[in-house]
């Protein structure tokens, strides 16, 4: 890493774009936030879709070249970071034939989409003959095609697999709806009924957009509006640009992981993350990462830029996102064929998951480096579970999709815990299903949902807690499971002497004799009513060291659920003694905390030398748990069976040695 202090520049407010007033640049600003979000609550009013009105869905203004000209509020970043280029694929595809009352669908992942089931409605927005805009909606259907009930299937090496790609393609012309079309697109579903009320809300939600966009013109004059977009998309490159000029400038780089790739021996698979800071902006370098792997965890070019803008936007959490951020990120992100820039027909629905997360965990790492009272650790991963098959509880047996993410924790930070029981970071808008919903459509009942104790990555500041989920599968007939997600080997990770969370997985039929631990990525597993399935999602990594974080709030982790007794003592150092449980009455034995951190302070650089062969034997044997191999002894095994993974536990260790072993005392 090298750095350079840029020179100090006097403060100055952002200038207001060139032929508009301050007042009337002000209200436009955000007054095209507002037609956003209103197209925002008219898709959440009339959507079909359960997981669209979860809010896996995002809206947007663009200008009339298809740049970003104003999100919505409640966005999802992935989402927002490809909005510009599938409008400017819809500008290539159709040029000059494009009309008012016009309407465009496009998934397509390899012209800036993210995965097939994210389908964007694209409308123009005509003053007489001029196009000075477009309103798109981008809303994730719950089935697309494919091999498995959901389109998620872990085990496709192509798209083909995966789902129906829709190209740009015309579903309205002049205002006449293209009744052919969209059967065509909503027939190549599990559930075409639910996705043509999708089709037809979400493109009249982009009507709404078109409606409000107007009513501005009709008071200010086309030539301010679209002035106004111009200004805003200048106003925040402007901002960030200033921003920039009062932060070091030089080099960083890390790396984060995948957790494997099937077809190759195993190890970890490495995205690589150079940044630098100069005059001219901030430059990102991705090609050092691994090639595409052999399974659906792979990013086309749209989502690795997202990944980008979203990472970057986080430690700018003022500055409204436009184009006007795009046009300050420039970046390198390799050859075609690698798994941040895979091309047309690699397999890429699982990107959410994979590269995504990823990108955006590298990114808080490198920034934190940067703005350091800014810091935080890695977050937990996205991670989608899918159970579908035919619905047994009324006679026309229908195609059900049970699609469930959940909240997990965020990492600890420079200076407070992190956010357990939070959206992902892959959006942070996105709502957690109520249950009810799910059971009422769909034969799953759920049987828990809590945050899991000693999930949160133990740190001066813990990182926040995950949840586990569990639940029974009833009436229901051809039904398999897939799960998307990863971080069973590349546990989500800490900072500054922080230590890491814990593994994701699905676990079936736990504690039966026929239990089985499925792994944090597989397609199309039979299971069959009265079969459970639990799983967890990890919490954040912790920051800093642990044997430095106050005893007395470690102690009030406990009274809270947030750490066991063990893990106090194991983790941090902390003698907590019970005096009365069931009125939360702890104490800390301040002698034997004392006596208690000086060993493991002596010991801990020792457990990470530790024989890896010796310790998976005794995690087989029960001598030790999970969380011993991933916090003590950085060993990574199948969780399932005990067999050591050598060459990850080899790599894992590495990065205890970079992001903890490193900054203990």
């Amino acid at each position: 890493m090298t750095t350079t202090m840029p020179q100090q520049q006097k403060s100055t407010p952002p200038v207001t774009p060139a032929g508009l007033d301050p007042v009337t640049f002000e209200v436009l600003k955000n007054a095209f936030v507002t037609a956003v979000d209103l197209m925002s609550e008219q898709i959440m009013r009339t959507c079909y879709s359960f997981v669209i009105y979860a809010r896996d869905f995002s809206s947007a203004l663009c200008d009339a070249e298809g740049n970003v000209v104003m999100q919505g509020s409640a966005d999802i970043a992935v989402h927002v970071g490809t909005l510009h280029f599938q409008c400017k694929a819809v500008l290539e595809e159709f040029g000059d034939d494009i009309g008012p009352g016009d309407v465009f669908a496009v998934n397509d992942p390899y012209r800036g989409g993210t995965h097939f089931n994210d389908v964007s409605f694209i409308r123009p927005i005509f003053v007489g003959s001029e196009i000075i805009g477009f309103a798109q909606n981008k809303g994730h259907w719950a089935d697309i095609g494919g091999n498995v009930p959901g389109s998620f299937d872990v085990n496709a090496k192509e798209h083909f697999s995966e789902g129906l790609r829709i190209t740009p393609v015309r579903v309205w012309r002049r205002g006449h709806a293209l009744h052919d079309v969209a059967q065509l697109l909503v027939s190549n579903t599990r559930a075409p009924y639910s996705c043509m009320g999708d089709l037809n809300a979400q493109a009249e939600a982009t009507a709404v957009c078109e409606r409000d966009i107007l009513r501005l013109v009709d008071r200010y004059g086309k030539d301010t509006v679209v002035a106004a977009m111009t200004g805003a998309q200048d106003y925040v490159e402007r901002i960030v640009r200033h921003k920039l000029a009062e932060l070091p400038h030089g080099e960083w780089e890390t790396v984060d992981y995948l957790d494997a790739d099937p077809a190759r021996p195993e190890g970890l698979v490495p995205i690589a993350v150079k940044m630098r800071i100069d005059d001219d902006g901030i430059h990102y370098d991705l090609s050092g990462s691994a090639p595409a792997v052999s399974t659906f965890l792979n990013s086309g070019y749209g989502t690795t830029y997202s990944a980008l803008y979203a990472g970057t936007k986080t430690f700018f959490p003022d500055v409204p996102l436009n184009s006007g951020l795009y046009r300050v990120v420039h970046a390198d992100i390799g050859p075609a064929g690698t798994v941040v820039n895979a091309s047309w027909p690699t397999a890429v629905t699982g990107f959410c998951s994979g590269p995504y997360e990823k990108l955006m965990n590298a990114l808080f790492e490198i920034w934190s480096k940067v703005m350091p009272e800014r810091a935080m650790g890695c977050a937990f991963n996205l991670e989608y579970l899918l159970v579908g098959g035919k619905d047994g509880r009324t006679n026309d047996r229908p195609y059900f999709m049970w699609y469930d993410w959940m909240a997990g924790g965020w990492g600890g930070r420079a200076t407070k815990d992190g956010s357990g029981a939070t959206a992902p970071v892959f959006g942070a808008g996105l709502a957690v299903q109520p249950v009810e919903g799910q059971e009422r459509l769909s034969p799953v009942l759920t049987t828990g949902h809590a945050i899991v104790t000693d999930s949160g990555g133990p740190g001066r500041f813990r990182g926040g807690c995950g949840l586990e989920k569990g639940g029974v599968l009833t009436d229901c007939e051809n039904t398999v499971m897939s799960y998307c997600c990863d971080r069973a080997r590349s546990i989500t990770w800490g900072i500054s002497g922080g230590l890491p969370s814990l593994p994701h997985g699905v676990w079936l039929n736990k504690g039966t004799e026929h239990e089985r631990f499925l792994g944090a990525t597989f397609s199309n597993v039979p299971i069959e009513p009265g079969d459970t399935f639990t799983r967890p999602s990890a919490g954040g990594g912790g920051y800093g060291d642990p044997l430095t974080r106050d005893p007395a709030d470690v102690a009030e982790d406990v009274i809270d659920g947030y750490v066991s007794i063990e893990r106090a003592a194991k983790d941090y150092g902390v003698v907590v003694v019970p005096i009365d449980p069931e009125l939360d009455q702890y104490e800390v034995d301040s002698a034997a905390t004392e006596r208690l951190r000086a060993c493991i302070a002596t010991e801990r650089r020792s457990w990470l030398q530790a024989d890896p062969h010796d310790i998976a034997a005794k995690y087989r044997a029960g001598e030790l748990d999970m969380l011993d191999l991933i916090r003590r002894y950085g060993v990574i095994v199948d969780w399932g069976t005990g067999e050591l993974f050598e060459t990850t536990t080899r790599q894992y260790r590495d990065l205890l040695h970079k992001r903890a072993e490193s900054y203990w005392a």
